[in-house]
């Protein structure tokens, strides 16, 4: 028996269009979900709503002992580009390096009219502190704390929130930037400070000076925000020290780790690596199939891969044309959602996106005053939404106002119906999520056939067979709570940190005690965080990996050192051949006469907290008939031309192994499984709805 006082564990997964809500009972293994508005002005309004709810139905708020939440309000701040305003010191000399940057730019790379995105930081508020450390570390000009002093009040002078510190080869020693902040915060109480050596202590300067000023950047605005939602769970008597958020790289940490401010940049992944993670945690045991994740909800679709049980991961990254290198899942996302505008251009060309209509309005059939066709507005046009079922009947669907934009809007531009314009967005939307799919795959040399893929988010059922047979996938697995997959994934995540440090040297000339020192500092840094956060080395999981490249790349690879325990001659013998192997798995050769550099030194520190368990129900002697589910039939237009009336079934009412041939509609609380003619579906042991295309 649990704890009663930790009976509950809460997922709050903050999107676009809906806030969605998952509560665990650890008593039963029951799932409870919520779904409400967003609330973009200000999210936490939309969080504690969704709780509230909860609470008005019994919920005793001291029983609840565990608190996730995944957000997007950093990358939101970033796209918007309503972070603070920041200040910059940097070591003298080295001011134009924000101005330079690199050779990288976003989309055709032969665009002579190129405009980077605007500085962060700019000339303005950039000071040069004289000081100078080498690259082994050693100081060659002393910090000049009356120069750090003057240019701390000359920054608050100008208003900043935040100072961003990055001085050169901090990573090699840190001291110089210490000193700094402290001087920052005596000069200027109350300011944000982020430091280079603490944000991303790694080789290469423009990455991890943009990296440190996107942390300095949103650091105010994530602090602002958990404090508010912190006050806001301690007023409704949620108060268990137990408080996460989830980060890029599908771990969650502590709101303790957020509120310091040197992590925030970890977190502008967060909402889309919950539903991988949950894909990861629930569903990769599907009789052994990789998966590719489509989390279709309000403004976007996020897509990603997972393998063996584990979602693609990366270190290196651009979020909104923004140079952010630090660990993430690998995920790409496009602006294909449910909120995503529709229009004619210029030459009659019908697009889809990239604004979306948000919560506010929303769709033309939310009825709140927009007019602009969406993608929901085609959906329900095509039948296969129900108007007064949408949220599980909390909110009605105008399908008039639906009809009037995309006969206003499309159909009169294109000489086109309603539906055949529906018809014609949902294609657009359907072929360009197929299309980001098989480039994400080609990128990573992976085949989409070979992939189940789980579509979720509230849209993602709807369009996933049409995204499937576009790309040649057979089955698709359709999770019990589409809705809510993202805010069940926080349910199934554990504590996560990630430390680096560069230090390059090759591999021949590198002495492996000196290694298994630098490996051994990052631990005890390891421990010190896990201990303020009130956590115990001895529940925690130490993973070394190493950065390690060819003499002369410009990139490396990570090279994974588990099983090969403390560094000496043997185990830099085996990394090595361990990098040989996945340059050539990932490159297709290995150079293996050639000398190989050590770059950087990686530990993860992974603290395993109790998840959710999927608990599969046996299958009966003879399963309940589908038919006992049937709820009525509905007119579908699949073209936009033929309808055909097809059967709609509720899906809590199928029972495990109750199995049924398409054309068909699902429908539950939190989303909707469109099943065409040629797909068969079933209903698994654990409630998953299985899709296999016949044939």
């Amino acid at each position: 028996m649990t704890d009663g006082k930790n009976r509950y564990r809460l997922g709050v997964d903050v999107g676009g269009t809906h806030t969605d809500l998952v509560l665990l009972d650890t008593e039963s293994g029951e799932i409870a979900v919520e779904k409400v508005a967003s609330t973009p002005a200000n999210p936490a309004d939309g969080v504690l709503g969704g709780v509230k709810r909860f609470l008005a139905k019994g919920i005793d708020p001291a029983a609840i002992g565990f608190f996730a939440h995944g957000t997007t309000i950093t990358t939101n701040a970033l796209l918007e580009m309503r972070g603070a305003k920041v200040g910059l010191m940097i070591s003298a000399g080295y001011n134009a390096v924000q101005e330079t940057q690199n050779q990288a730019r976003d989309g055709n790379p032969f665009d002579y009219f190129y405009d980077k995105p605007p500085a962060i930081a700019p000339q303005s508020r950039t000071v040069e502190i004289p000081e100078r450390v080498d690259y082994t570390g050693a100081v060659l000009t002393p910090l000049d704390e009356d120069a750090v002093a003057a240019g701390a009040r000359k920054l608050s002078d100008a208003g900043v929130d935040a100072i961003a510190v990055n001085y050169l080869f901090s990573y090699m020693n840190p001291a110089h930037e210490a000193r700094t902040r402290d001087i920052i915060v005596g000069a200027a109480p109350g300011m944000h400070v982020s430091l280079s050596s603490d944000v991303l202590p790694r080789i290469r300067e423009w990455p991890r000076l943009s990296t440190t000023l996107v942390n300095a950047y949103l650091a105010p605005v994530l602090t602002r925000y958990i404090a508010n939602l912190a006050k806001g769970l301690d007023e409704l008597g949620i108060t268990t020290p137990q408080r996460f958020l989830m980060q890029s790289n599908g771990g969650v940490m502590p709101f303790t780790a957020a509120m310091e401010g040197h992590n925030t940049v970890h977190t502008l992944l967060s909402g889309p690596a919950a539903g991988a993670r949950a894909a990861a945690w629930v569903c990769s045991d599907d009789g052994g199939r990789d998966l590719v994740t489509l989390d279709m909800g309000g403004t976007s679709a996020d897509i990603a891969f997972i393998e063996g049980g584990t979602p693609l991961e990366v270190t290196e990254g651009t979020v909104a044309r923004r140079q952010v290198d630090v660990p993430a899942l690998d995920m790409t996302t496009i602006s294909a959602g449910g909120g995503s505008i529709a229009k004619v251009e210029g030459g009659g060309f019908l697009t889809v996106g990239p604004e979306s209509a948000g919560a506010d309005p929303g769709p033309a059939c939310y009825g709140q005053g927009g007019d602009a066709p969406a993608v929901t507005d085609a959906d329900i046009v095509c039948g296969f939404l129900n108007p007064d079922y949408f949220l599980g009947g909390s909110q009605s669907l105008d399908v008039a106002a639906a009809e009037a934009a995309l006969e206003t809007k499309i159909g009169k531009p294109l000489n086109l119906s309603a539906r055949e314009a529906a018809a014609g967005i949902r294609r657009i939307v359907d072929e360009r999520m197929a299309d980001e799919v098989r480039v994400f795959a080609a990128k990573r040399g992976l085949e989409p056939r070979a992939f189940t893929l789980l579509p979720f988010g509230g849209a993602g059922a709807v369009h996933a067979a049409a995204v499937a047979a576009e790309l040649g996938i057979a089955r698709i697995l359709v999770p019990p709570r589409p809705g809510a997959f993202s805010a069940l994934g926080l349910l199934c995540s554990d504590v996560v940190h990630d430390f680096i440090r560069s230090e390059l040297k090759p591999i021949s000339a590198l002495d492996p005690a000196h290694g298994e020192e630098l490996f051994k500092e990052l631990e005890a840094r390891a421990r010190e965080v896990l201990a303020s956060e009130g956590l115990t080395e001895a529940d925690a999981r130490m993973d070394r990996e190493l950065d390690m490249r060819y003499a002369g790349q410009g990139y490396e690879l990570r090279v994974a050192l588990d099983g090969i325990g403390r560094l000496d001659d043997a185990a830099l013998i085996q990394a090595r051949e361990r990098f040989d192997t996945r340059h050539a798995q990932i490159h297709g050769h290995a150079a293996r006469e050639k000398e190989v550099e050590v770059v950087s030194y990686r530990l993860r520190a992974t603290v395993s907290v109790p998840k959710f368990e999927p608990r599969p129900r046996p299958a009966p002697d003879a399963p309940a008939p589908a038919e006992g589910a049937l709820k009525g039939k509905r007119m579908v237009w699949f073209d936009g031309l033929k309808g055909a009336e097809v059967p709609v079934y509720e899906r809590d009412q199928l029972a495990i192994g109750a199995a049924f041939a398409g054309p068909a509609i699902v429908e539950q609380m939190d989303a909707t499984t469109v099943i065409p003619v040629g797909w068969a579906a079933a209903v698994d042991a654990l409630g998953n709805l299985i899709l296999e295309a016949e044939g």
